[in-house]
This record gives C-alpha cells, structure tokens and sequence, in this order.
C-alpha cells in the first residue's frame, strides 16, 4: 500500500455532478481532509470561498490521494460564484429546528439528500461552512435544500471532513448497484435552476402587486424555495407554473383596468 485513499466505487464516479463548496474554511488541513475523502467519492470540483488560510504542507500532506483535486481547487469571492453554474444548492447545517414555520433551518437527512441527488440529472452544490461558526442566515437563505447530519445532541458538531464524507457517501450509496438483471432504472429528473430562480422572481413580483405584507415576504419566498428544493420539479412543471403565475397576473391586471 501507498498510503493513498483509493476510489471506493473503481473507475466510476458516481458522484460527477457533485461540486463541494467550503465557505470560509479555517484551517488548511481540513481542506486537504476533504479533498482525500472528495477523491475517495469521485467529486470532480472543489471551490474554496475566501478561506482563511493559505493551502500549505499540511493541507497537502492530509490530501494525499486527493491531492489533485485539492491543486485543481477554485478560489472565489462569494458562494453566488461558486454556485453560479448548479441547479440545486444544498447547505449542510448542525444546528435545526422542528417547528413546520421554521423555514430557514427546515433540513432533510443524508438518506434523502442521496435519494434526490440520484433522481436528478444536473449540478448539485454542497455548501459546508467554516469550522467555527457554519453558514451565516445570508448564505442558509441562498440554499435551495438544507441537510443535516442526526448526531448527539451535547455535541452535534462534526469535523468538516468528516461532514464532507458522510454527505458523499450517502451520495454515493444510493447510486445502489448497477445489474443487468435489475429493472430499468427510474426516469433521470433534470434539474431546471434557471427556471426555478426566474419562477420565485415571478412569485415575489406579484406579491408585491397584490399587497401581501411585506414583512411576510421573504419568508414565504423561502417556503417556496424549500419546496421546490424537495419536490425537484422539471423545467416543464416549472414552465407549467410559471404560466400559472403569468395568468394571475393577468387577471389583476384586468381587475385594475
């Protein structure tokens, strides 16, 4: 042996589509951690946000196998960059909360993040904040899903690696088994982020043209993209809604006219 992490799924890699996003991370060697075990999942990109530390030795020695990925890493100014080419943001968060109006933290489990991600064809961000303090509100509310690791309650807070890899193996896992013998496999979903953004626009314009409060606004624009975060609609069903939502408009119009 080498020392160095070998892919766990061979050749293929299942998690193509997969762009790991750190926001701000603080130390070097967790950075390189989680490109080894980025290596191990088959994650072809690594974008870094305004890290706070420079990649040096450490960083390089904890790659090991991955350290290509980690030389290969982009350095941006803000998540909007980093994100700018994904159709599904997905943030990971440690700290959640259970009350159904608490959209900003409402978080799904690995097991139906690796369920969504294996339905759709596109690019998923996974977007994990710095070691110290996690995503700020700003960066949650820019998410389309957020996802949270079930730990102990007197200590929920997972090493960033650690994080990393538990997220691309429940990635990984649901690929399940590629038989011959099995049934064909379910119909690939597209992700559709262009029409998604274009759809809440549509939404929150006409919220203001139909005087919903506006401090119930930004709340309830968040509902609907945590929805749509969990339903993955197509571009048809968003192209279905956005005509929905063109009609109304409309029809208000016409009302005022």
């Amino acid at each position: 042996m080498d020392g160095r992490a070998a892919p766990l799924g061979g050749d293929r890699e299942l998690t193509a589509h997969v762009t790991v996003v750190l926001v701000r991370p603080k130390e070097d060697g967790n950075v390189g951690a989680v490109a080894r075990v980025g290596r191990n999942f088959g994650v072809e990109r690594l974008v870094l946000v305004r890290p706070r530390a420079g990649l040096g030795p450490e960083a390089r020695r904890r790659a090991m196998g991955g350290l290509s990925l980690l030389t290969s890493a982009r350095t941006v100014e803000s998540l909007d960059e980093a994100v700018s080419d994904c159709d599904l943001v997905v943030g990971s968060t440690d700290l959640v909360l259970g009350r159904s109006t608490a959209f900003l933290r409402r978080s799904i489990d690995p097991e139906r993040l690796g369920a969504i991600v294996h339905s759709a064809d596109g690019r998923v961000a996974l977007v994990f904040g710095p070691e110290d303090n996690g995503l700020a509100r700003h960066e949650l509310e820019d998410c389309d899903l957020i996802v949270h690791i079930p730990a102990r309650r007197e200590f929920p807070t997972l090493n960033l690696s650690h994080a990393v890899g538990i997220l691309l193996y429940a990635v990984h896992r649901a690929e399940g088994p590629e038989w011959e013998e099995t049934t064909p496999a379910p119909e690939r979903l597209p992700l559709a982020g262009k029409e998604k953004e274009l759809l809440l626009r549509r939404l929150a314009e006409l919220m203001a043209a139909t005087d919903y409060p506006r401090h119930k606004r930004r709340g309830l624009t968040l509902l609907f993209r945590r929805l749509f975060g969990r339903a993955v609609p197509t571009e048809h069903e968003y192209r279905m809604m956005l005509g929905f939502v063109r009609s109304l408009d409309r029809m208000r119009k016409k009302g005022h006219g």
